[in-house]
């Protein structure tokens, strides 16, 4: 599979995932593939149980990507997820196999203001900040 068709994949993915599309979302994984969420230990194996998973979560979500980086079998896509309105800064690292995903991880953040040591150095908004 081309970077073009895998690009092309994770486009249909996200804008699946935006749109509550359970099936769509989901077919980009293989049938044996294997979701991890680090932050919380939670490891998910098959691609049906990455899809109840998802279908039995009761938050309404919408999916913002920022950014989608890779080539070959290696994805990253950085993205605003918002549970119920409230934005979580995610990023999802897709391994490819034979055009599918194989494994994923998604780490989650929330925004924070930048360190009181630091605040006068950072740029906001386009600007940087004076001191």
């Amino acid at each position: 599979m081309d970077d073009r068709t895998v690009r092309a994949a994770l486009k249909r993915h996200w804008d699946a995932s935006d749109a509550g599309d359970f099936m769509v979302e989901h077919e980009i994984y293989r049938e044996d593939a294997v979701l991890e969420y680090p932050q919380s230990g939670e490891r998910i194996r098959g691609r049906h149980n990455i899809q109840e998973s998802r279908f039995v979560q009761p938050n309404k979500k919408r999916f913002s990507v920022q950014r989608t980086i890779g080539s070959g079998d290696l994805w990253v896509t950085e993205f605003v997820l918002s549970y119920d309105s409230v934005p979580s800064y995610a990023v999802s690292i897709m391994e490819f196999r034979e055009g599918l995903v194989a494994n994923e991880t998604q780490y989650f953040a929330d925004r924070f203001e930048p360190a009181p040591s630091r605040a006068q150095l950072v740029e906001r908004g386009g600007e940087i900040a004076s001191s």
